[in-house]
């Protein structure tokens, strides 16, 4: 990965779009949290790094009480009424970045990145996620692809990728940087650095999800590398393009794929 600097534009007008355009996490992480942590609906979460509380919202009924960290206050007030609508009422949204952390909070039982690690000073935020646990507690890395899957019906994800290129050029964006390198891997050395010890990989099955043009259209939007802030005064332009090309890939306007497989590596301090 390239040099590259987080600013506060990263997905900026993406909130709107992500939980329609993203897969909601299969109930089966939970479950599999469930059985390999003990968790009994004491001690508390935090997932920092939680969008939308895409994970947050799943795994709150495990604890006390579930903590969603994210530096985009859309991304925090779509989190907060996802939850009043499901009647979720042990959750409290923090609008910090991920490397203010511990910022007074410690204690979890559970520390997650779901999604969100790649973006943030990983040694860092590692090093403060170790400090945070509670006796006992462990920390859960999520690899996951929520926006798009594989199949005969897909939706045209290649001609999609094009499509974005001819209007935002060939390099990935990310903000207001590039990555022409893509997201940093390598996590694994990370957490160790920081003290943790394992991973214990959890596996669940990719679901199969139907998707229609509208939440297609989400998901383009819901990426760093096409938020909609990026075409500027093209931005309707690009969407009508991008509704004619799903249009002509799928005339019932019903697309069906199946997501990836998700990974839940368990770490240990």
């Amino acid at each position: 990965m390239t040099t590259w600097s987080w600013d506060p534009s990263l997905y900026s007008g993406s909130a709107a779009y992500y939980a329609r355009g993203r897969a909601g996490y299969p109930q089966a992480i939970a479950e599999a949290l469930s059985a390999e942590l003990e968790l009994d609906g004491s001690g508390r979460l935090l997932d920092v790094g939680c969008g939308p509380g895409s994970l947050t919202l799943l795994l709150a009924g495990c604890f006390e009480e579930a903590v969603g960290l994210d530096a985009d206050p859309d991304m925090l007030a779509e989190a907060a009424r996802l939850a009043s609508e499901a009647g979720i009422g042990n959750c409290r949204w923090l609008h910090r970045r991920a490397e203010d952390l511990p910022a007074g909070l410690s204690g979890f039982r559970l520390v997650t990145f779901a999604q969100s690690f790649h973006w943030l000073d990983r040694p860092r935020v590692a090093a403060a996620a170790h400090g945070m646990l509670a006796a006992g507690g462990a920390c859960a890395h999520v690899h996951a692809a929520t926006h798009e899957g594989a199949g005969d019906l897909a939706p045209p994800h290649d001609a999609i990728t094009d499509l974005v290129r001819r209007y935002l050029g060939p390099v990935r964006r990310a903000g207001q940087g590039v990555l022409p390198g893509g997201t940093a891997s390598g996590e694994a050395e990370i957490y160790r650095a920081a003290g943790f010890r394992g991973p214990r990989r959890l596996e669940v099955p990719g679901p199969v999800v139907t998707r229609d043009v509208d939440d297609v259209v989400a998901a383009v939007f819901s990426l760093s590398s096409s938020a909609p802030h990026l075409f500027g005064d093209r931005r309707e332009e690009f969407e009508t393009e991008l509704r004619e090309l799903l249009g002509h890939a799928s005339p019932s306007g019903t697309f069906s794929e199946r997501l990836r497989e998700i990974a839940v590596d368990v770490w240990r301090p």
